[in-house]
């Protein structure tokens, strides 16, 4: 079902300080729009703000309203470049990382597998294992497993 509300704004006579509900606001809004200079107190709701904004673009003649439209393509063309750049720096910064990352590991692993070969081979050298059999097995010379 449809229901329509006619409303007769010449009827409506409340004042700034006698409005109380949310719709004497709008119809005192509605009514009083031309004459508003600057947003009311009562209005400090950003709903209200928002229709405000949009009565202030309602006013703009064609040329305005193009000049308008020009900035705000602009502005979103900006905010869409900003936006690119900024995923692309993302996509940059985690490939860095994950290059740095592996150059890091590779480190590390080489560090801790040379610590194991010498921990084999004073393992292997402490149970009187032969050092040249010592060093054909871990690659060690003769010299690194006699300072073990």
């Amino acid at each position: 079902k449809l229901t329509f509300i006619y409303l007769e704004m010449p009827n409506f006579s409340k004042k700034e300080d006698e409005l109380e509900t949310r719709l004497d606001k709008w119809l005192f809004f509605i009514k009083n729009l031309e004459d508003f200079q600057e947003i009311p107190a009562i209005f400090g709701d950003s709903i209200f703000e928002s229709a405000f904004e949009k009565a202030e673009l309602a006013k703009y003649n064609d040329e305005e309203h193009l000049l308008y439209q020009a900035s705000l393509k602009t502005l979103r063309d900006n905010f869409s470049a900003f936006q690119c750049a900024t995923d692309e720096g993302k996509i940059e910064g985690i490939k860095e990382g994950i290059i740095i990352g592996e150059e890091i590991g590779m480190v590390k692993g080489k560090k801790e597998s040379e610590l194991i070969v010498r921990r084999v081979a004073k393992n292997l050298k402490n149970s009187d294992m032969p050092i040249d059999k010592i060093s054909e097995l871990t690659g060690l010379s003769k010299e690194e497993i006699n300072e073990l």
